[in-house]
């Protein structure tokens, strides 16, 4: 499997597993896939607000129109599986396109919406919406 799976793979596989509770350990698998993050860029300056464990997100990028580099990570074996959910959508868009993106109808058809805690849920949404920040920042920035 490629990294991130695309979100494609990661709907068929949800669809293929019935159990919320198979789900969940597929979620964490997802997160024992996540690349190693650099402890230096583990900075307070990184963290997102809003988020129960500590989350990590760097972006990079130059412009509007050019793809937005993306790493991330979670002291949270959950949150990191979460971490993918959220890569697997956006890798690959540009500053704009991300910007422009309206995430829910996929994490509804994924049903996070439903099966995630509210605790969970609003971290994952905090992740989107510090995402959205540094794509606004990079696409302003040419």
């Amino acid at each position: 499997m490629s990294f991130p799976p695309t979100t494609a793979e990661l709907l068929e596989d949800f669809e293929d597993i019935q159990e919320w509770d198979e789900r969940y350990d597929y979620i964490i698998d997802l997160g024992r896939e996540l690349p190693e993050f650099p402890a230096e860029l583990q900075t307070k300056e990184n963290i997102v607000d809003g988020c129960m464990s500590t989350v990590w997100l760097v972006t990079e990028g130059r412009g509007a129109d050019s793809p937005v580099s993306i790493l991330a990570d979670s002291d949270s074996i959950i949150v990191k599986g979460l971490v993918v959910v959220m890569l697997s959508y956006f890798s690959g868009k540009t500053a704009a396109e991300i910007v422009q993106s309206d995430v829910s109808e996929y994490l509804a058809k994924l049903g996070l919406n439903q099966h995630l805690s509210p605790q969970r849920r609003n971290g994952l949404f905090s992740m989107i919406k510090r995402l959205k920040a540094r794509a606004t920042e990079i696409a302003a920035s040419a």
